[in-house]
């Protein structure tokens, strides 16, 4: 669980390095892992954000999802996959400088520039599935977006997240092309 923590913790330190973007989703699994076996899985909360109305929401699109590949919700313990969710967020600082006039510094002329700070929030959504048997990670999930002060815009970045991170789940399920 530690390990899971500190790949969390340098995840999340990762991936919100920069400025403001579109939603970010990325996918890597176990090429080894032989998701066809698994027909069970369970869901548990590893790292909660702090707003059980959105964990519920978030738990209940991702056992819809996965139900909807044809696994079953199972009771921990009897389940062949055990998926752990994580989320984060952190408040991002960016500047933006804007020029007005003529010239500048660099041709002789006058000119002015206005820098405004600008804070925003950047969530994270972490998803992991184990092998319940062996506790290995088979498949990890992430997905992030700049979070909006609109609840009903978040759940819908929300439910795109969540669709696009199992869209091709289980891994190979994908028509070749």
């Amino acid at each position: 669980m530690k390990l899971v923590k500190t790949m969390l913790s340098a995840g999340v330190a990762l991936a919100v390095a920069g400025g403001a973007w579109a939603q970010d989703v990325k996918v890597d699994y176990d090429k080894a892992a032989n998701f066809g076996a698994i027909k069970t899985f369970s869901l548990k909360l590893g790292t909660g954000w702090g707003n059980q109305i959105g964990e519920k929401r978030v738990t209940d699109e991702i056992t819809e999802a996965l139900t909807a590949k044809g696994w079953a919700l199972a009771p921990e313990g009897q389940a062949n996959a055990q998926v752990v969710l994580h989320g984060a967020s952190e408040t991002k600082h960016s500047l933006n400088t804007y020029y007005s006039g003529m010239g500048g510094y660099r041709w002789g002329g006058m000119g002015t520039s206005t820098t405004t700070p600008t804070e925003y929030v950047v969530g994270t959504l972490l998803v992991d599935i184990f092998d319940a048997k062996g506790k290995n990670l088979i498949w990890r999930g992430i997905a992030q977006d700049e979070a909006s002060n609109n609840t009903e815009k978040n759940i819908k970045k929300v439910t795109k997240a969540i669709e696009k991170l199992f869209k091709e789940f289980p891994p190979g399920s994908a028509p070749k092309k």
